[in-house]
Order: C-alpha cells, then sequence, then structure tokens
C-alpha cells in the first residue's frame, strides 16, 4: 500500500503543476468596469471606465480621475490627476492575479507597502 502511494504522490503533483489559471489581462487594459465591496459591513459599488492613459471612477456619485502607468501586461499603477490630501497623492500599484471571462481577481496596495488588499472586478462594458 506504502508503494503505490509513494508512486502516485508525485503523479498528482505533476498534474497539479500543469495547471495554470487562466490570466487574459488584455480584456482588462480598458473598458466599464464594476468593482463591488464591503465596508463597515455595507455592500459599496463603484465604476468606472479604463483607457489606456486614464481611469475615471464614480463612487457615492463623485467622479475621481487618475492617470494609468502599465508596468506590464498585468500590472499598473494608478496616480490620483487631482488628490485632495497627502494621502491620496500617494499611488496604488494593482496586479490582475487571475481572469475568467469578464471577470478577474486583483491584488492592490499604496505603492511600497507590504499589505494588500484582494478584489474582484467585473467588466461591464467595451470603449
Amino acid at each position: 500500500m506504502k508503494t503505490k502511494l509513494f508512486y502516485l504522490l508525485p503523479c498528482f503533483a505533476l498534474f497539479a503543476s500543469c495547471y495554470q489559471q487562466e490570466r487574459d489581462c488584455a480584456n482588462f487594459r480598458t473598458g466599464k468596469f464594476e468593482f463591488v465591496t464591503e465596508i463597515d459591513g455595507v455592500e459599496k459599488r463603484s465604476t468606472f471606465i479604463r483607457t489606456a492613459e486614464y481611469e475615471i471612477e464614480e463612487f457615492e456619485g463623485k467622479i475621481d480621475t487618475s492617470s494609468i502607468r502599465w508596468i506590464n501586461d498585468c500590472e499598473f499603477i494608478l496616480q490620483k490627476k487631482n488628490p485632495k490630501n497627502m494621502a491620496e497623492k500617494k499611488a496604488v500599484g494593482i496586479k490582475i492575479i487571475t481572469t475568467d471571462g469578464d471577470s478577474c481577481v486583483f491584488e492592490y496596495g499604496l505603492v511600497g507597502d507590504a499589505r494588500k488588499e484582494r478584489g474582484n472586478l467585473k467588466k461591464i462594458g467595451e470603449l
């Protein structure tokens, strides 16, 4: 029994290493998107339009514009165009982790900060 298990474990490891999650980041470079998150137990919804150079976000009736600098196909940095305070002056790094059709999982955090959060994004339209 132990001998069979000894031979099966490497096979499982081999098959697991062959599986790679989808990551079609090009679908998320431009378009209209929706981000849903929970803040203090309340679901909040943000929509934004992303062009090659800018991201224009609408959240709770307020509109913000950020510039985009792509690092590679799946990573970019957002910098607010008109920050209102010191916290808004800090750039946000975003990395697309996985994609599935018109949805993706991404990781984000302030540039230079080790703390990262994850979120889900849905593409709801083309430009």
